[in-house]
C-alpha cells in the first residue's frame, strides 16, 4: 500500500495544544475558570481529545514504516518513545514527592494527599519506590501517562494491524472496550488495590480510531468519509450533550431515560452511564462526534493556519513536555491554593503564569529542537 507524501497538518497540533490547556486548567479544581472548559459543554472532556489525536500523532509518525513494510527495528520504534514517557512519568512522580514532602505540614495540603492518592507514599517511601516506578501505584491527576506507557507498547502489533486489516483492527478494538467496560476489568494497581483510572483496555479504542485516522492521512484520505447524514447526526448529539450537561430539566430527562434503558431494556451500564475510566459509551460517542464534525469544517484548517494561533501549535507540537510540566504546575497550583484563601486573582495568576511557563517550555524546545535538525544537516 503506497504511501503519500506526508504534509503537515495544523489542525492536530491547534486541537492538541487547546487540549492541554483545557487539561491544566481543569487539573486545577476550585477555578472559575474551569467553568469554560469542554467538560462543561458536553460528556467528554481534554483527556479523551488528547488521546484520539495521540492516536492520530502515532499513525502519522510510525505509519510510513508499515505501508511499506517495516523491519523490526523500524517497528519497534514506539517502545523508545515508550521508555520516554516512563522516565518522564518518573520524574513528575518525584517532583509531586518533593512537593507534598516539603509542604505536608499544612492540614489542608496533608488532606489533599489523601485524596490523590499519596499519603501512603509519603508514609512508606521504600515501600512505595518499586510500585511508583513500575506503575503499579499512582497519583490522581498524574496518571495518565501510564496509560500512554502501554499503548505505546502495544503499538507496533496495533499498527501492524492497521495497515493490513484496518476494518478487524477497528472491530476487535471496540469488543476489547465493550468487554472491558461491561466487565469492569482493568489493570491492577499494587500494594492498594484500586485499579488505574484510565484503563487500558476501555481507552485504547481511542487511540486506535484516532492510529486510524492517522494512518488514512498519511494515506491522503479519510478513514471516514463525509456524509451529510452522519455530519447532521453528529452535530445534533453534539448540541444535546451541550444541552444536558447545562440545562437540569434536559439532564433529568435524559439520566432517567437512560435508567429506564438500563433497569427494564436491561442495557448494560457500559451504554448507559458516563464513567469515565472505561469511556462509556455517552464519553464515547462524544468525543467521536466532536471529532468527526469539526474534521468537517473548513474553517478549521484556516484558522490553524492563522499566525494568532500560533502559541497553541507550538503547545500541541510540543506536548509530552508540556503535559509533564503542566502536571507539575497543576500540583504546585492546588497546593498554593490549599495553603492560602479564596482568590480569584491568586487563580488568576496561578493558570495564567502557568500557561505562560507551559509556552516558553514549547518554545524553548523548539528552539532545540532546531538547532538538532541544523547539526544532522550540517554533517550531511
Amino acid at each position: 500500500m503506497a504511501e503519500a507524501p506526508r504534509v503537515r497538518d495544523y489542525r492536530i497540533d491547534l486541537l492538541r495544544g487547546i487540549a492541554l490547556v483545557m487539561i491544566y486548567i481543569n487539573h486545577i479544581p476550585g477555578t472559575l475558570y474551569e467553568h469554560f472548559t469542554s467538560r462543561n459543554f458536553g460528556f467528554s472532556d481534554g483527556a479523551e481529545g488528547f488521546v484520539l489525536m495521540s492516536g492520530m500523532a502515532t499513525g502519522l509518525a510510525y505509519g510510513a514504516v508499515f505501508l511499506r513494510g517495516a523491519s523490526w527495528a523500524e517497528a519497534l520504534r514506539p517502545w523508545k518513545r515508550a521508555f520516554t514517557l516512563w522516565w518522564v512519568h518518573v520524574l513528575v512522580v518525584a517532583c509531586i514527592l518533593a512537593l507534598f514532602t516539603l509542604t505536608q505540614h499544612d492540614p489542608a495540603v496533608a488532606s489533599m494527599a489523601i485524596k490523590r492518592n499519596i499519603a501512603p507514599a509519603l508514609e512508606n517511601m521504600d515501600g512505595f519506590a518499586l510500585p511508583l516506578s513500575t506503575l503499579g501505584h499512582q497519583f490522581a491527576y498524574a496518571d495518565i501517562l501510564p496509560l500512554y506507557v502501554v499503548l505505546m507498547l502495544w503499538a507496533p502489533a496495533l499498527l501492524a494491524m492497521a495497515v493490513r486489516w484496518p476494518r478487524a483492527l477497528m472491530a476487535g478494538s471496540l469488543l476489547v472496550w465493550f468487554v472491558a467496560g461491561f466487565a469492569r476489568f482493568t489493570m491492577p494497581t499494587w500494594p492498594l488495590s484500586n485499579g488505574w483510572f484510565f484503563n487500558p483496555f476501555s481507552w485504547q479504542v481511542l487511540f486506535v480510531a484516532g492510529m486510524l485516522t492517522g494512518i488514512g492521512i498519511r494515506q491522503k484520505r479519510r478513514w471516514l468519509p463525509i456524509h451529510k447524514g452522519a455530519l447532521r447526526a453528529a452535530w445534533a448529539f453534539l448540541i444535546l450533550a451541550a444541552l444536558w450537561v447545562q440545562i437540569g430539566w434536559v439532564a433529568n430527562w435524559g439520566g432517567h431515560t437512560l435508567w429506564l434503558l438500563h433497569e427494564y431494556a436491561y442495557f448494560p451500564s457500559v451504554f448507559t452511564s458516563f464513567e469515565k475510566s472505561y469511556v462509556f459509551l455517552p464519553r464515547l460517542l462524544h468525543i467521536l462526534a466532536l471529532a468527526y464534525a469539526l474534521s468537517a469544517l473548513p474553517a478549521l484548517k484556516t484558522i490553524a493556519n492563522s499566525p494568532k494561533v500560533s502559541g497553541l501549535i507550538l503547545l500541541g507540537q510540543h506536548s509530552l513536555p508540556v503535559f509533564a510540566t503542566s502536571t507539575v504546575l497543576a500540583y504546585i497550583a492546588q497546593v498554593t491554593k490549599a495553603m492560602n484563601p479564596p482568590s480569584f486573582l491568586l487563580d488568576t495568576a496561578l493558570i495564567g503564569g502557568g500557561l505562560l511557563i507551559l509556552y516558553v517550555v514549547a518554545w524553548l524546545r523548539d528552539g532545540q529542537k532546531r538547532q538538532q535538525q541544523i547539526r544532522m544537516a550540517d554533517t550531511l
